[in-house]
């Protein structure tokens, strides 16, 4: 039994209360009262036993009391997967949801890689459904046949007549629970090509059942790496410098070195490591170091000096990405020449966590604890600092409190634990990160600006000539091979890829090099350029003199899937009735990672100009519906968080340097501002696509376009603000 497994033994209620996270946040509101708990393991202790217990494969083990535990090979930041992952085993196997439990797997490629990035374990790009569909359904299905022989072969009867379903194993008068032939399925070989279910028959899947980390997290018990405590463990706190790429020039430790607590001081390649018995001390003796720093490879510019540029740049010829008829020559023939130039912020992640990790390493093997999002990267790059072989670094996934891409940003956190451990090998020490360092270590996501051209011809075609101008996220990172042209995609993601029929598209992207890394944030390149795209198509619409709903038909006539979220959103946001004085609504329509997304968005736009959304309507086509209730929890937190960027959120520079420190400075929506949020789901015998991301890059434009409506005037330049 490992250390996080006698936690939650130690610790785990005696009772349990299923709760989804809409339930619980709804009997918090009514009661008022403050919640804090003391985290633990997410499994109930009937899981403990599971390592003993009779393994299928590598994601399904059944316990002799009945419990089938899964393993969770995707990270958990609140997005419902460790729930959405376990229902698709449970279905296959023919499980009663009350005897689910999850665990979550450890960093192993081999096993656990996402069938989508080949020899690699991850969770990102909205992937973890999707991959894992096929891969989980066959697990499942592959246990379910060897206690179907297993069974068989003890009550002398045909395989193929044996049932199981709601847990029970049956044939004529005979019946068992799962857990009774355990071990004699487990010692059979595993069927290559087990029968799957057929979809008519699921019980779990397509059901809005209840999640299974809601109990856990509500009452205390999950785990994140806060909760780690190992014997002798340490804490470490970094001092980094202003800006990124900066150096220690000259360094006085001394009085940090005195002060209580304080077990070393040590220099890393990022900044300088203060260890201690604890994080108080560790804090205070961080501000005690004095510190020269070498600014001199960091960044000089400010915002406005970056968004000039960027307008500069895009007023010349990019890389062509896409082209489509002759976008040029139209538009030299064209009357009425449409033109527009978008800027969008750099943005900060934000997560309710901020990093940190727990850290153990000899001269063997490195132990860590942590919310790994990419933990084939993790182990590679740990495994080069400690000077081991990657599958020597063995990493305990935990909860993650969120993450929005920043905790697939290229091993940092993690690596800057490393080169601590290293300094004080046998010891455990936690690294941690406060708001600020959170802030001053973050890798936003890139500003951006947008020069368009377009035109609606007499004979009705349309033309559009496009460039985007943004920083790389790709290039001098780990996913720089991901970049296969000379612009890196994530600069037209949903751009070059847009499903609108143009008669006359050029599509060019340029990079803007900034000293100022930048990565993943949710979404990705469709967090902002869906907003440009669907602001355009609407003054396309005007110009062609059509209503927006009509005219994105006619634009999307050959995508059946598409039309099918456009036409439920119109149909439920009751486009064609008339609004009150003052509100106005606005349409969106985005494909991202597979799934199609339509909003609707009202404004109510006041009299001293200042403007309120008060209702958006989401229509979502993501294959399968494994679980309702996430999926409206998904696309209720991308509206929630495309939003609150929409509206509020901006990273400036000046000199160089990140303005904002904390959230103080950084406009997260807040919880007043969210408008009523309706969410319909398109039924489907697709395949699952993903969730977690494509609720977000609609809702800008929606609500953008409801701005146009009400003003007339074309909305270019993100955030919003309060007032048109």
């Amino acid at each position: 039994m490992n250390f996080l497994d006698k936690q939650c033994a130690l610790r785990e209620q005696k009772k349990s209360l299923e709760l989804s996270r809409r339930q619980f946040l709804q009997a918090t509101a009514v009661s008022s009262g403050l919640l804090i708990g003391c985290g633990s393991i997410s499994l109930s202790p009937s899981a403990l036993a599971a390592e003993a217990s009779p393994v299928f494969n590598a994601f399904v083990k059944i316990t002799a009391d009945n419990k089938v535990v899964v393993a969770i090979k995707h990270m958990d930041m609140g997005q419902g997967v460790s729930t959405g992952l376990a229902t698709v085993i449970a279905e296959e196997v023919g499980a009663r949801w009350e005897q689910v439990e999850f665990e979550f797997a450890p960093a192993d490629a081999q096993r656990y890689n996402n069938v989508f990035w080949g020899p690699m374990q991850g969770t990102g790009g909205s992937s973890s459904i999707a991959n894992s569909w096929q891969q989980l359904r066959s697990a499942g299905a592959a246990a379910r046949e060897m206690l179907q022989s297993a069974a068989a072969s003890e009550w002398k009867v045909p395989p193929a007549e044996v049932k199981i379903a709601n847990g029970i194993i049956s044939h004529g008068k005979h019946s068992s629970e799962l857990g009774a032939f355990a071990a004699k399925a487990a010692a059979l070989a595993t069927p290559q090509q087990p029968a799957l279910k057929d979809p008519k028959d699921f019980q779990l899947i397509g059901k809005s059942i209840p999640r299974k980390d809601s109990h856990a997290k509500t009452n205390g018990t999950a785990v994140y790496t806060q909760d780690i405590q190992l014997p002798g463990m340490l804490t470490a706190l970094v001092a980094y410098p202003p800006q990124y790429f900066g150096k220690v020039k000259k360094l006085d430790a001394s009085k940090a070195k005195a002060s209580p607590g304080v077990v070393a001081v040590v220099e890393i390649p990022r900044g300088v490591a203060v260890i201690a018995e604890n994080f108080w001390a560790a804090n205070k003796a961080r501000k005690l170091l004095a510190i020269d720093w070498d600014l001199s490879a960091c960044e000089t510019r400010g915002s406005d000096l970056l968004y000039s540029e960027s307008h500069a740049q895009a007023d010349k010829a990019g890389h062509v990405v896409k082209n489509t008829g002759d976008a040029p020559a139209s538009l030299k023939s064209a009357k009425n020449i449409i033109e527009a130039k978008y800027e969008l912020p750099y943005l900060a992640h934000s997560p309710i966590e901020p990093m940190n990790c727990v850290i153990k390493m000899d001269k063997t093997q490195v132990e860590i604890w942590a919310a790994s999002q990419m933990p084939t990267i993790d182990q590679n790059e740990v495994a080069a600092v400690a000077g081991v072989k990657p599958e020597q670094v063995k990493i305990t996934s935990v909860f993650a409190g969120g993450s929005f891409g920043r905790r697939a940003c290229a091993s940092d956190y993690v690596v800057d634990a490393a080169h601590i451990a290293k300094q004080i090998p046998g010891r455990a020490v936690k690294m941690v990160w406060t708001r600020e360092d959170e802030f001053l270590n973050a890798r936003f996501r890139p500003m951006a600006v947008h020069h368009i051209r377009g035109a609606v011809a007499d004979d009705g075609a349309l033309v559009w000539q496009h460039h985007a101008v943004a920083p790389s996220i790709l290039r001098g990172t780990p996913f720089e091979g991901m970049v296969k042209g000379p612009v890196d995609g994530t600069v037209v993601e949903g751009i070059e890829d847009m499903h609108y029929a143009i008669n006359h598209l050029q599509v060019q992207g340029s990079e803007l090099a900034v000293k100022l890394p930048t990565l993943w944030w949710r979404s990705v390149g469709h967090s902002g350029n869906a907003f440009v795209v669907e602001t355009f198509v609407d003054q396309l619409a005007k110009a062609a003199k059509k209503d927006p709903v009509i005219f994105r038909r006619q634009l999307l006539a050959s995508e059946p899937r598409a039309l099918g979220v456009l036409n439920l959103v119109a149909e439920k946001a009751e486009w064609k009735k008339s609004l009150p004085a003052g509100v106005t609504r606005g349409i969106s329509v985005h494909k991202s990672f597979g799934t199609w997304v339509a909003q609707v968005a009202e404004v109510r736009v006041n009299a001293d100009k200042s403007f309120k959304v008060e209702r958006v309507v989401c229509a979502v086509d993501c294959g399968v519906a494994v679980n309702p209730d996430v999926i409206r929890a998904q696309m209720e937190g991308g509206i929630g968080m495309g939003l609150s960027a929409a509206l509020g959120e901006a990273v400036t520079l000046k000199n160089g340097v990140v303005e904002q420190t904390n959230l103080h400075q950084y406009q997260l929506m807040r919880i007043a501002s969210m408008p009523k949020v309706e969410v319909h789901i398109v039924p489907s015998a697709e395949a699952p696509s993903g969730v977690g991301e494509p609720g977000l890059p609609p809702i800008a434009g929606a609500v953008a376009n409801a701005l146009f409506a009400a003003t007339g005037k074309p909305v270019t330049k993100l955030p919003l603000g309060n007032k048109v």
